[in-house]
């Protein structure tokens, strides 16, 4: 038994002096190249930044998430996060090289030019962006606030290159949009989920319950980016009595976590019909509730299947220098999978009623009638009827219903839903 023991232990200390003899030998080999350059380049050249561009490169090899953080870019994230930033309002991902849309955020430059979810991003600035980075995209997209910046994107059954010129603004994002939509249907678009997204909600629902008693409910988690993951399980909470709400594996399966439904949080609207709206654009944290609801048969999801970012990134902040300010890492360490097990990543949420985006043809034609016949009966006595009918526009809720396809569907449901 001693002799088993003491060969087990051999063998491991080898494969230990094995691999760390092999990184010693890579790392002797970048150290090499480090002097060469710095002794033999044509000119002077910054250590640090050959240094930080290494570092840039190791990142790179793993994933579109996992990157390097400077400085400047890591105080920008913890902008985005408390949901004030400047920019276009863009939220970009980046696969196989291409430079894709996940969604424009409502309200923002990028939104009112008309960019769309899955548009390819070319061009920056009438520059090929061939080559770079997610990171080193999105920062030639950042820039002073009210300067210009030009687009150049590729949009699918679009011939040739579609230019945008936008002017870069200080984005504000209100996390919630909300109104009561048939007089007692609470409709609630959440745009993102950041430090706000829960109270947010809860303050909007508090709001509609004083005008009238709910019949349902619809969430909006359409082009919602995601954000941060103890939002998602909040809001999860919002609406779920109790049981998991999402778990996440990493490379040891022991490190397995599950985050359950947060009972310190008022569930007043648990028995509330409810509908979700999903598309192609919601990720992540959208992609979370989405599927906590959808596997506790709480709510019916309704749209077109989610983008399937089901991955965890952590942020591991390295502190430089007093003077430097905090740089770090984010790193791919974990993935998503719904209470039932089910891995979100490269999958998406597939909604319980598939329904594509379209609108009523029907308000976008003149209605006639008996009057409107060539010499009809009481012509010009209905003339006078008709004209101030036609004064009455459609509503601006009635004009948005027509045009949103989806969310016409949900409403019906509801309706349905509540009636039963």
């Amino acid at each position: 038994m001693k002799i088993i023991v003491t060969i087990l232990l051999f063998l491991t200390i080898g494969s230990a002096f094995t691999v760390t003899k092999s990184r010693y030998e890579e790392l002797e080999l970048f150290n090499k190249i480090l002097y060469l350059i710095e002794g033999q380049y044509y000119r002077k050249v910054d250590t640090k930044k050959l240094v930080e561009g290494a570092i840039k490169g190791m990142m790179d090899t793993l994933d579109p998430h996992s990157a390097f953080l400077t400085k400047d870019f890591f105080k920008k994230m913890q902008d985005d996060t408390d949901g004030e930033f400047g920019g276009l309002g863009i939220e970009v991902t980046q696969k196989d090289g291409v430079l894709y849309v996940v969604t424009p955020i409502d309200d923002t430059p990028a939104f009112r030019a008309g960019i769309q979810s899955k548009d390819k991003i070319v061009e920056i600035n009438h520059e090929s962006i061939l080559g770079l980075t997610l990171d080193q995209s999105i920062e030639k997209m950042k820039g002073k606030e009210g300067s210009k910046i030009h687009l150049g994107i590729s949009r699918e059954g679009v011939k040739g290159l579609k230019h945008f010129n936008l002017k870069r603004e200080k984005i504000k994002i209100k996390p919630v949009k909300f109104e009561l939509l048939e007089n007692n249907i609470a409709y609630i678009r959440l745009i993102q989920f950041q430090r706000r997204a829960t109270s947010s909600i809860q303050s909007a629902l508090k709001k509609m319950k004083k005008k009238n008693k709910l019949k349902g409910i619809i969430l909006d988690l359409r082009s919602n980016p995601g954000g941060l993951l103890d939002q998602a399980v909040d809001v999860s909470s919002l609406f779920l009595k109790e049981g998991v709400v999402v778990s996440t594996e990493a490379r040891d399966p022991s490190n397995k976590v599950i985050h359950y439904v947060k009972k310190k949080i008022d569930q007043k609207d648990l028995e509330t019909p409810m509908v979700v709206l999903i598309n192609g654009a919601s990720a992540s944290a959208s992609e979370i509730v989405a599927g906590a609801l959808q596997d506790h048969k709480r709510a019916i999801l309704l749209g077109t299947r989610s983008f399937g970012k089901g991955s965890v990134q952590t942020i591991i902040p390295f502190q430089k220098s007093n003077s430097e300010g905090t740089a770090g890492i984010r790193l791919t360490t974990a993935r998503y999978y719904t209470p039932s097990g089910i891995s979100i990543q490269g999958k998406g949420i597939v909604p319980d009623i598939i329904v594509e985006q379209g609108t009523f043809e029907s308000f976008n034609y003149k209605r006639y009638s008996e009057s409107d016949l060539k010499d009809s009966l009481d012509k010009e006595e209905n003339k006078k009827t008709n004209q101030d009918a036609d004064k009455e526009a459609v509503s601006e809720k009635e004009e948005r219903l027509a045009k949103d396809f989806q969310l016409q569907r949900a409403l019906d449901l509801i309706k349905g839903l509540s009636l039963y």
